[in-house]
């Protein structure tokens, strides 16, 4: 079923599930978060492409539902804004009849045919890997007493996975496009196996400077 959305071009990819703070300041998003707000409705999170122009920003072809939690007005016309990430979406035509671009779409979803043995077994490896990745990089931060709790759904998973992993955007856009959970999570795992050994020295290395650093209690 095809549907009209506002869309949202931002240097950002938006995944189900997660929560995306945003300033809105131009008078055409301003318009547009108003009318969304006030209907009840979504509006669409889509990477803009970087060879974009300033008010004529292309959208790459799949984005996100944002669904408003919370929404701050402030005094000069300007907002805060908490969106959080529902269902992915895929372009089928685009206009600018009002002040923002807007586009119709329809849901883009992962299949549900794939080998559960498979999708368990790198399940267990990406939530083993993503979870050693997130304490070293919190303890690196200095937050290594914070506690967290990784997805059950092997989707949602994948998608958390892909948000808080340090990756360029054209990426992050790859791991929203694609259809196989299984695909988006082995592909997590080969850049998570590069990533925590180099989160770990970063983390030891860390220590060492701060076992290095004189004691300022003792000198004074």
């Amino acid at each position: 079923m095809a549907i009209e959305l506002p869309l949202f071009p931002l240097n950002v990819v938006l995944f189900p599930g997660t929560e995306l703070p945003l300033h809105i300041f131009e008078p055409r998003y301003r318009q547009m978060i108003s009318e969304c707000y006030e209907r009840g409705l979504p509006f669409g999170v889509v990477l803009a492409r970087p060879e974009s122009e300033h008010l004529l920003e292309e959208p790459y072809p799949v984005g996100t539902m944002a669904e408003i939690e919370s929404l701050e007005h402030l005094e000069d016309g300007r907002m805060n804004l908490i969106a959080r990430g529902g269902q992915r979406f895929r372009i089928l035509s685009q206009h600018r009849a009002k002040p923002y671009l807007s586009g119709i779409v329809e849901i883009y979803s992962d299949t549900t045919e794939e080998a559960s043995e498979r999708l368990e077994r790198v399940v267990q490896q990406a939530r083993v890997l993503f979870r050693s990745y997130l304490e070293a990089l919190l303890a690196v931060i200095g937050h290594d007493e914070l506690e967290f709790t990784l997805p059950d759904d092997a989707e949602e998973l994948s998608h958390f996975i892909a948000h808080l992993m340090d990756i360029h955007d054209e990426q992050k856009q790859h791991m929203l496009e694609l259809t196989s959970t299984v695909q988006r999570l082995e592909e997590e795992i080969v850049i998570l196996r590069r990533e925590v050994p180099f989160m770990r020295e970063m983390l030891n290395m860390s220590q060492r400077f701060q076992a290095d650093m004189p004691d300022h209690s003792i000198l004074n």
